[in-house]
C-alpha cells in the first residue's frame, strides 16, 4: 500500500507541530495486534507478524530522523512461550532474518542494539546472534534500539532482587545503601533511561507486564491501530499528544520549573 499525497500531508503538518527540543528521550512500544490483523483478512498469523517488521523498520527510522535516543520494543514477553511451538518457532525466523538484515543499517546509522529478558531461554543459535550484534553495534551512540525478548516485568524485578541479594550476601552491597537509585542498576535497563512515553496499539488498555519499574512516571498512549498498520503517521501523532502534556512526577503544575 502506497501513501497518498494526502498521508504525506499529514506527515508534513504533523512534523511540524512537533518541537524537537521536547521530544521524549526514550519511547517504549507494546507491539499488539499483529495476529488480530491477519486474522481480519483471513491470513496465518506469521503473515501478521511479516507486516509487523515492517512496521518496526518505519518507527525505527522516524525515530532516528526526529533524534529520539531510545527506543524499547516489546517483542516477545514470557507469555509467549504458551503460544504453539510452531509459532513461536516461526517468531525467531523473522528475529534471525531481521537482526541479519539490519546490522548493516544499524552500523550505517550508528544505532546500537540491546536486547532485554531472559536471552538464555531463547535457542542458541538466536542467543549467539542476539550477542553478536549487540557487541558489533556497542560503540554507535546515535540511537540505541532495545528488544525486549523473552522478557516479563515482574521477573525482571525477581531477578533484580535476588541479584541484590546475593550481593548483601557477598557485603558488595549494604542494606542501608539500597534506594531507588541503586536498586534501578540491578534491572534488565539499568544502563537506560526510563521510558518518556509508552504507547500500546490494537486498542488494550494495559501495560502487560511491561517495563513495570520504569514506567511509574511514563506518559502512556492507547491507540486503536494495530502494530501492523502503525507507521510514520501515527507515531508522530502519539509525539504531539505527548508533547501536549504537563508532566509534573508529582509536583504541583509548574513547580518544577522552580
Amino acid at each position: 500500500m502506497t501513501d497518498s499525497p494526502h498521508s504525506d500531508n499529514v506527515e508534513e503538518a504533523l512534523l511540524e507541530q512537533i518541537d524537537r527540543e521536547n521530544l521524549p528521550k526514550h519511547v517504549a512500544i507494546i507491539m499488539d495486534g499483529n495476529g488480530r490483523w491477519a486474522a481480519q483478512r483471513h491470513l496465518p498469523r506469521i503473515a501478521g507478524h511479516r507486516e509487523g517488521i515492517k512496521s518496526v523498520r518505519e518507527i525505527v527510522t522516524v525515530s532516528r530522523k526526529l533524534g529520539i535516543k531510545a527506543l524499547t520494543l516489546y517483542a516477545f514477553s514470557n507469555e509467549n512461550w504458551n503460544r504453539p511451538m510452531k509459532e513461536i518457532t516461526q517468531l525467531m525466523i523473522l528475529l534471525e532474518r531481521f537482526l541479519n538484515k539490519e546490522l548493516k543499517t544499524m552500523m550505517e546509522n550508528g544505532i546500537r542494539f540491546r536486547a532485554i529478558g531472559q536471552i538464555d531461554r531463547l535457542q542458541d543459535s538466536v542467543a549467539k546472534l542476539i550477542h553478536s550484534v549487540e557487541d558489533k553495534t556497542k560503540d554507535n551512540n546515535r540511537m540505541t534500539l532495545i528488544l525486549a525478548l523473552s522478557y516479563g516485568g515482574r521477573t525482571e524485578i525477581l531477578d533484580a532482587i535476588k541479584k541484590a541479594c546475593t550481593d548483601i550476601q557477598k557485603e558488595k552491597l549494604s542494606i542501608k545503601d539500597l534506594d531507588e537509585k541503586s536498586f534501578s542498576q540491578y534491572l534488565y535497563t539499568k544502563d537506560i533511561p526510563d521510558p518518556d512515553l509508552m504507547i500500546r496499539t490494537s486498542g488494550e488498555v494495559r501495560v502487560s507486564n511491561f517495563l513495570l519499574w520504569q514506567v511509574a512516571y511514563t506518559e502512556l498512549y492507547f491507540t486503536k491501530t494495530p502494530w501492523p498498520d502503525f507507521r510514520k503517521r501515527d507515531f508522530l501523532q502519539a509525539i504531539c499528544d505527548y508533547q501536549g502534556r504537563e508532566r509534573r512526577f508529582g509536583l504541583v503544575s509548574g513547580e518544577q520549573d522552580h
